[in-house]
């Protein structure tokens, strides 16, 4: 059993490198990737912790990335396998990419602020030297402070994190091509993470399909190598037209969790690649 979409304390998860390899190991697990947002900071943790539990750890990453498709901006994220975590362009980029964060960041908190959601800086930081802040922390911060009763509540359609000032606040992100060359260039195999979250595709019906098949047109002419097709949130349908069409195109078929830690979602765990709604 393999679960590709995994991530550390070293981006937005809550659990170390080498308690999710233990947890992996628990659930018989045998191979799992570590996908940590724009950042490699804890595959050596997990490399290490994978011989001790006795699991196999992929050296991945998870980009955020963006491009211009039909007259519209959208966004998705690439996932990059087997990738050489020395890699020098991959790590400035990285590093820049972090620092675009960082920005975006700072206008999260204080809009926050400014809609009534009262948090301290030390509020989103959930363990000693943490050099990363994703929604998931925003999320885990309101919770603390008592606005939400879960994380997950933060992602409530019009409020929280969604509220529409906050929707407003968009970071830099790198064009897709340049996220795939970075991965090929890394030795690694770029994949394309969740279709089905893709707000430019929603794949509703067969017309938004044909929308997808034009963008894997695109994706497969700059290198992309495979789809997600088995996620936590797909539908078993979701998951066979995927497979469908990644089968017709050559693609690789990969299947993951996007399991973040035990304090998110009570439904979601590793291993975990269908049927959490």
């Amino acid at each position: 059993m393999v679960d590709l979409h995994l991530h550390t304390y070293y981006s937005d998860g809550t659990l170390s490198p080498e308690a999710l390899v233990e947890r992996a190991a628990r659930r018989g697990i045998t191979t799992i990737a570590i996908t940590d947002h724009d950042g490699v900071n804890g595959i050596s943790e997990a490399l290490d912790a994978g011989k001790k539990y006795g699991v196999k750890v992929i050296p991945s990453i998870e980009l955020s990335t963006g491009m211009v498709n039909e007259d519209q901006q959208i966004y998705m994220h690439i996932l990059g396998y087997h990738i050489n975590i020395n890699n020098e362009p991959l790590k400035r980029a990285v590093e820049e990419i972090r620092k675009k964060r960082e920005e975006r960041n700072i206008k999260l908190f204080r809009t926050l602020n400014k809609i009534g959601f009262q948090l301290d800086k030390e509020d989103l930081l959930q363990r000693p030297e943490q050099d990363y802040v994703g929604k998931p922390n925003f999320a885990l911060a309101m919770t603390k402070r008592g606005y939400i009763n879960n994380p997950k509540d933060a992602f409530t359609p019009g409020k929280y994190l969604r509220h529409p000032e906050i929707r407003k606040i968009h970071r830099e992100k790198i064009h897709v091509k340049e996220a795939i060359s970075l991965i090929n260039g890394a030795g690694g195999k770029a994949v394309l993470a969740h279709p089905y979250k893709i707000a430019f595709l929603r794949c509703d019906n067969e017309g938004d399909y044909e929308r997808l098949e034009r963008l894997l047109d695109s994706l497969q002419e700059w290198g992309l190598s495979g789809m997600e097709c088995y996620y936590s949130t797909h539908t078993p349908e979701q998951a066979e037209k995927l497979v469908e069409i990644a089968k017709r195109r050559g693609l690789l078929i990969t299947s993951g969790s996007d399991f973040h830690g035990p304090d998110f979602n009570p439904a979601l765990d590793i291993g975990v690649t269908g049927g959490v709604f």
